[in-house]
């Protein structure tokens, strides 16, 4: 069963915990699992339109799912599944 890692954003979604066990054979099954879990972290992670929004990095075992399959993007045992969240900023 993948583990997830969650951002503090996000922990007051999933009661404080900083990484959940979801089975799941994809990215998109696993953020439609998450969801009946712990609703309203869908909204958070994707748009209206289902996708996973621009400001929303999700990374298998240290991959951006951009470069791998997307939302298909298989998932095994033991994968890790880490959410990351954009961060802006710049310099004075």
């Amino acid at each position: 069963m993948p583990s997830v890692r969650i951002p503090t954003p996000l922990r007051k979604l999933t009661s404080d915990k900083d990484e959940v066990n979801i089975s799941a054979a994809n990215i998109g099954q696993l953020i439609d699992e998450m969801e009946s879990q712990y609703p309203g972290i869908k909204s958070r992670l994707c748009d209206e339109s289902g996708n996973v929004r621009r400001f929303i990095n999700l990374y298998v075992n240290n991959e951006d799912i951009r470069f791998l399959n997307g939302k298909e993007t298989a998932l095994n045992e033991g994968d890790v599944v880490s959410i990351i969240p954009a961060i802006a900023g710049g310099c004075q």
